[in-house]
């Protein structure tokens, strides 16, 4: 049997990692038998993040990598019903999701001092007490350094949220108000969007990028829409 390896729940959250809601979803919609396990320590994993897959003794991680691999197990089933202009699209959506607002969902839990006691206890609370605030400071320089090379951490706050408000716009003004972004049928890439879009709606406390993104109220539909059809939530439910 497949196992798939997720972060442990944290901030109201299920599962706070977009692409570990992301390959669960992809999983289930293509009804296959699967394990579900938790990992606090992302370090534990073969690349030091989360999802991984194992498959017949094998550790596939990074979710995109995850995908390839059902694609070739299931004999073409992520991609079946999909035209190669609607699989450009989405690889271009799922970019922009993945690759730019992802990081900003990351730098409103990381680099906001008010909101960072929360990112200590939710990943930290395995590391000793008296260790704790050392490790979490260390974990967050790197973050802050990640960032900085990405490029979004070289802007302030109010930059910031104008990079998240033009992409969350720019998913408003694309998905559809019923069904999906390519039919009557969610696929692999309206788990991306959906996945990641749960971490910043259901978000607990909310984070500066959480109270941004409320009155789009057509994405947050469609987000439940994507949840709701394959029975997978990023909140604690």
């Amino acid at each position: 049997m497949l196992e798939l390896v997720v972060l442990s729940p944290a901030f109201g959250m299920r599962n706070v990692s977009p692409y570990c809601v992301k390959a669960e979803m992809l999983l289930k919609s293509l009804d296959l038998p699967f394990k579900l396990t938790e990992e606090a320590d992302p370090r534990k994993a073969p690349k030091g993040k989360m999802p991984y897959l194992i498959a017949d003794g094998e550790k596939i991680a990074d979710s995109e990598l995850i995908t390839e691999y059902l694609n070739k197990l299931t004999d073409g089933q992520v991609y079946k019903n999909l035209t190669p202009n609607q699989s450009a699209q989405g690889l271009a959506i799922s970019r922009l999701c993945e690759d730019h607002l992802y990081w900003l969902m990351v730098a409103s839990r990381w680099l906001d001092d008010a909101w960072w006691p929360n990112v200590v206890e939710g990943f930290f609370h395995i590391a000793p007490k008296l260790l704790r605030g050392l490790i979490a400071n260390g974990a967050r320089k790197q973050v802050r350094q990640t960032l900085a090379l990405h490029g979004l951490g070289k802007h302030n706050l109010d930059e910031q949220k104008g990079f998240a408000q033009r992409d969350l716009q720019a998913l408003e003004d694309l998905v559809p108000s019923s069904g999906f972004l390519f039919g009557d049928t969610p696929t692999i890439y309206d788990f991306t969007v959906a996945g990641l879009m749960t971490g910043i709606y259901d978000n607990q406390p909310a984070t500066w990028l959480t109270t941004l993104a409320q009155p789009y109220q057509r994405l947050h539909n469609y987000t439940e829409r994507v949840q709701e059809k394959t029975g997978v939530y990023g909140r604690i439910i």
